[in-house]
């Protein structure tokens, strides 16, 4: 009862604090006003973190267990919130931060506390430099957008006091629910639209907290080697990753890391067609993903965790990828969705790289998987030595296989079923030899004759999912075209592939002005049915329709169609246009029948 009251009593402490702060922001004069590096529209008051500070500390007087290193952590914390209010104020130089944090992180390592991630205490002090510093910048880079910051700690602090509670800290999981008290009592006037902003002294003191309260988890006594390595990691997943793509395309564009920028994970979605409002919900949505599978990692033994996180961590790279291809040009086209960019370099040579080295990946999940998936998660000593030997084998072998049989040679943007049919064919090929290698090997004896096919059917849904990925990010990320308001009903002559394609185009390309009504065809058996969601309907209903509908024109999805029929459905009253297709564009231009 004592943690939930403080809780309630930190929040509320924490939003009336907010509250005043923003009025006493405003008298003094600290706002922050749009700049071309900022992503805010209107003049907003700062000094936010004041309000979480003074909330916590309160919070942590009255009702926080009196731990030792938890002192240390909290005086090293406001070392950090003292530098980032001076630097709200009068701006100080990022080098200068960067000395500051590593002060403060060096008075934590100082005191015994550290991540217990090697037998090696120096190579851990040097760790737990590194992760301090590291997650106090991923969240000062992660406020960058209405409530991003402050929800993304608000659901770590959640996670991480779950992950106490497990482990009977009851102090440590205190501490957790009152920082996320403070930072949900800023939230309430810091989301979309935001009121007031954190700054630096907010940023950098919650980040380091964050960091620094995972460091007091008892992942030194836990028996799973996998929440050891993995758990503080997880939850703090998304801070890492918007930190990992923004310091990857500034290092590949030339700019310095330090710079301010919309270029941001919550910007990219933005520039893919989404609200402000929903790209802050999808990282809240992954945070908390992320989170859960932190503490299923924990109930897993370190086989499955091995297989699992990595796993997850590679989606997380495609989802990196895929952002990190886009960017923002400025700030007007970025908020309407229009500025969409590459950012990284284009070289055919590097790309082919990166398919063979992903692929030499999974294949190594696959054949890993598969052993894990016949022994039932556990593998007999004498199965993973048998794994470990053969590995490298089976690896050399399937590569060649997917080489030989023309993996590489399509590009995934235009993948069809020709080359989901490539790759089902190279990956058979290539696990029947490595199988039969292994089994000679062996002499028979020995190794599992389900855990190859296991191996085939794994290693064929990953190179499949890999390759579809993209299309089912956009599909997902993507907002799909606005319509125009002065668009035109219009029937597609042609229920078959052309006439797929001409609606599928009509759709992402709204400047054309028309708007699918359905589809006309003379095959009787194909009226009633439907292409994305439209009807089909015969030819010979063209009257009614456009009498009923006030449907006028007529797009044509073939150029080969016969004068005769086009005099035909002429006399029907219809105004017929042909299509052509740029490919290089992937526009239609639709031109008036002659």
């Amino acid at each position: 009862m004592r943690v939930i009251w403080g809780s309630v009593l930190t929040a509320l402490a924490g939003a009336g604090f907010t509250f005043m702060v923003r009025g006493l922001a405003h008298r003094l004069g600290m706002v922050s006003y749009p700049r071309l590096d900022r992503w805010h529209r209107r003049p907003t008051p700062m000094l936010g973190g004041v309000a979480i500070y003074a909330s916590f500390v309160i919070g942590f007087v009255l009702f926080g267990e009196r731990l030792p290193a938890m002192f240390v952590i909290l005086g090293a914390a406001s070392l950090l919130f003292f530098a980032g209010l001076l630097d709200d104020v009068v701006q100080i130089k990022p080098y200068t931060k960067l000395i500051i944090q590593l002060a403060a992180a060096a008075i934590v390592v100082y005191f015994g506390i550290r991540l217990p991630w090697t037998r090696y205490e120096v190579v851990n002090d040097f760790i737990t430099i590194f992760w301090l510093v590291g997650i106090t910048n991923a969240i000062n880079l992660l406020d960058n957008m209405d409530g991003l910051a402050a929800g993304i700690s608000l659901i770590s602090c959640i996670y991480l006091g779950l992950t106490f509670l497990i482990n009977g800290q009851m102090g440590p999981a205190t501490l957790a629910a009152l920082l996320a008290a403070s930072a949900l009592g800023f939230l309430a006037f810091n989301f979309h639209p935001a009121s007031i902003f954190m700054g630096d002294c907010g940023a950098m003191f919650l980040g380091f907290l964050l960091g620094g309260i995972s460091l007091l988890s008892g992942y030194g006594r836990s028996r799973n080697l996998a929440a050891v390595l993995f758990t503080p990691a997880l939850i703090l997943a998304i801070p890492i990753f918007d930190t990992c793509v923004v310091t990857v395309t500034r290092k590949l564009s030339g700019r310095p890391i330090s710079q301010g920028g919309r270029d941001h994970t919550s910007h990219r979605l933005v520039a893919l067609g989404m609200s402000e409002r929903r790209a802050v919900l999808l990282l809240y949505l992954l945070s908390a993903i992320s989170g859960t599978l932190a503490l299923i990692v924990r109930m897993l033994n370190i086989e499955v965790a091995l297989l699992l996180v990595p796993g997850f961590a590679l989606v997380v790279v495609f989802l990196g990828l895929y952002l990190g291809k886009v960017r923002i040009s400025d700030a007007r086209d970025a908020r309407t969705g229009n500025a969409v960019v590459s950012e990284m370099p284009e070289f055919y040579y590097k790309r082919r790289v990166f398919e063979v080295l992903l692929d030499m990946i999974l294949a190594t999940f696959a054949y890993y998987g598969a052993y894990l998936l016949r022994w039932d998660g556990a593998m007999p000593g004498e199965q993973l030595a048998i794994f470990v030997r053969t590995l490298p084998l089976v690896i050399v072998v399937q590569m060649v296989f997917l080489l030989i049989g023309g993996v590489y040679r399509g590009l995934w943007r235009y993948i069809g079923s020709e080359d989901l049919w490539v790759i089902a064919r190279s990956v058979v090929a290539g696990g029947a030899a490595s199988a039969s290698i292994v089994m000679l090997i062996y002499w028979l004896h020995g190794p599992s004759r389900a855990v190859f096919l296991l191996d085939m059917l794994l290693l064929v849904t990953f190179l499949v999912a890999s390759r579809l990925s993209f299309r089912f990010l956009r599909m997902v990320i993507e907002s799909p075209s606005v319509p125009n308001p002065d668009a035109r009903p219009v029937l597609i002559y042609g229920a078959d592939d052309g006439g797929d394609l001409l609606c599928r185009l009509i759709l992402t390309n709204p400047d054309h002005r028309y708007a699918p009504f359905g589809f006309i065809d003379d095959d009787l058996g194909k009226a009633g049915k439907l292409i994305r969601g439209y009807k089909i309907f015969n030819s010979r209903e063209l009257p009614e329709l456009m009498k009923e509908h006030g449907v006028k024109d007529v797009l044509v999805s073939s150029t080969s169609l016969p004068n005769s029929k086009l005099e035909t459905l002429r006399s029907m009253g219809a105004s017929l246009k042909t299509m052509s297709i740029r490919i290089e564009e992937e526009r239609t231009d639709l031109r008036s029948a002659v």
